[in-house]
């Protein structure tokens, strides 16, 4: 039976894009208290097709795809901006697609403003103006108001103009930082992105028997089967070990294995990765917020979409991007040796090398020396780490890394940091392997 907290979503979902959504409305229409109104507000705004806007309120917006997610919808840019709503409210659900700086004269301005875009600029009517007749947004900068004229036409037009106390050139660095993020982000493989390319999920009912879990195994050669209820909520996983030995008779609910592990979509391939290598399993479901089915992901899926990873160029650059970027590597007999420079980005407050960027570089060489031995991908395991001395800000580092132990699916590394030819740190890594 469906919840009243899914009722309330499809029916936040199935409101136009831009209605404004509050809890006594939600409340009042779903005859449901304020408490329940509100927690699916909140997991509707997690869902992504709902956003609050500090002095508008709660909006429906249009649930980004991952192809769209490089850009932002002008509720976001609000919240990027810490800005207010000055007019155009009803337009806040749209995406912009670029935006301009409005710094130079108006008739020059205008051959660069596009439907679509957002004018950053400040206290100019006649750019407010001119930029919402042009089918553009816009964005006033230096909390400057703007005039009647203007506010009229972004509401005729469902144009939003937005006012923020930053200057031209910070709110040009806050959005310009929002959208590089989200590139990175858009880089990152989801469970999602494997199972949309899966055909139709097999699965077996918990009313079921073992007879017809073994006509299940006939038909399609696998062994392991999610387990649904009526709802198609995941209640649990049957295998060959379940059924062994019992009634052929015995409905699945009662020798399956119960409290599965299962992941969502929005869970990394990585993560996912490292949740079936450390538990040893081969195949994982993969549910909704409601633990409903989605569909199931297996190791070969993990490392076919772990290896696609590999093999694409990187968008935008994420910490250990730039950390590495100031390090080289040599070979020397059995050992892989980075060197280079503490640069700022690495220090903290006290100007000394931070745990979070060491961390990294030592993961990134025992990684390194592991791929030397084995051919697979690895997933850290633990790393113990002694801070023998601080480095400050600038200096030279050598750091050494060694294989201790491996084997077909486990490795040990040993790696030492060096200042002025003087251990500075050392760590011990575990990491198991994921056979290719």
């Amino acid at each position: 039976m469906i919840t009243k907290h899914e009722q309330i979503l499809k029916h936040i979902e199935g409101l136009p894009v831009g209605s404004k959504i509050s809890v006594r409305q939600i409340a009042k229409e779903m005859s449901v208290s304020d408490g329940t109104a509100y927690r699916a507000i909140k997991d509707a705004e997690n869902q992504g097709f709902v956003s609050s806007i500090e002095r508008v309120g709660t909006v429906r917006i249009e649930k980004k795809i991952k192809n769209n997610i490089e850009k932002l919808t002008f509720a976001e840019v609000i919240n990027i901006v810490e800005g207010h709503v000055l007019g155009g409210k009803a337009g806040l659900h749209k995406t912009l697609h670029k935006f301009v700086i409005g710094a130079m004269k108006l008739d020059a301005m205008v051959k660069y403003i596009e439907p679509g875009s957002l004018l950053i600029v400040g206290n100019r009517y006649e750019a407010h103006k001119v930029s919402l007749e042009a089918g553009a947004a816009v964005l006033i900068t230096g909390g400057f108001d703007t005039n009647d004229e203007v506010k009229r036409i972004a509401d005729s037009r469902e144009l939003p103009i937005i006012s923020t106390s930053y200057d031209t050139f910070t709110v040009a660095s806050m959005i310009n930082r929002a959208i590089y993020d989200r590139l990175i982000k858009k880089e990152i493989m989801m469970v999602e992105d494997i199972i949309n390319d899966q055909p139709e999920v097999i699965y077996i009912n918990d009313q079921q028997t073992v007879n017809d879990w073994k006509s299940l195994v006939e038909k399609t050669k696998h062994s392991r089967f999610p387990v649904v209820d009526k709802q198609m909520k995941l209640v649990g996983m049957a295998t060959s070990k379940d059924v062994v030995g019992k009634d052929s008779t015995l409905p699945i609910e009662k020798i399956m294995t119960k409290n599965p592990l299962y992941v969502t979509a929005k869970t990394s391939v990585a993560s996912a990765a490292h949740m079936m290598v450390w538990e040893g399993i081969e195949l994982i479901p993969v549910v909704d917020a409601y633990r409903r089915l989605l569909g199931v992901i297996s190791r070969q899926d993990v490392l076919k979409a772990l290896r696609y990873i590999q093999n694409q160029p990187q968008i935008g650059e994420t910490i250990d991007d730039i950390i590495m970027k100031h390090f080289q590597e040599f070979k020397q007999d059995d050992l892989i040796v980075f060197k280079g420079t503490v640069t700022p980005q690495m220090t903290n407050q006290l100007g000394s090398l931070a745990s979070g960027p060491l961390t990294g570089l030592l993961t990134e060489a025992a990684h390194k020396v592991l791929r030397q031995n084995k051919k697979g991908d690895l997933v850290p395991e633990n790393i113990t780490i002694y801070f023998l001395k601080p480095v400050q800000i600038e200096s030279e580092i050598e750091i050494k890394a060694r294989v201790i132990e491996v084997s077909r699916k486990f490795g040990k590394v040993d790696i030492e940091v060096y200042h002025k030819n003087q251990l500075v740190s050392k760590a011990m890594m575990t990491s198991q392997v994921i056979e290719r």
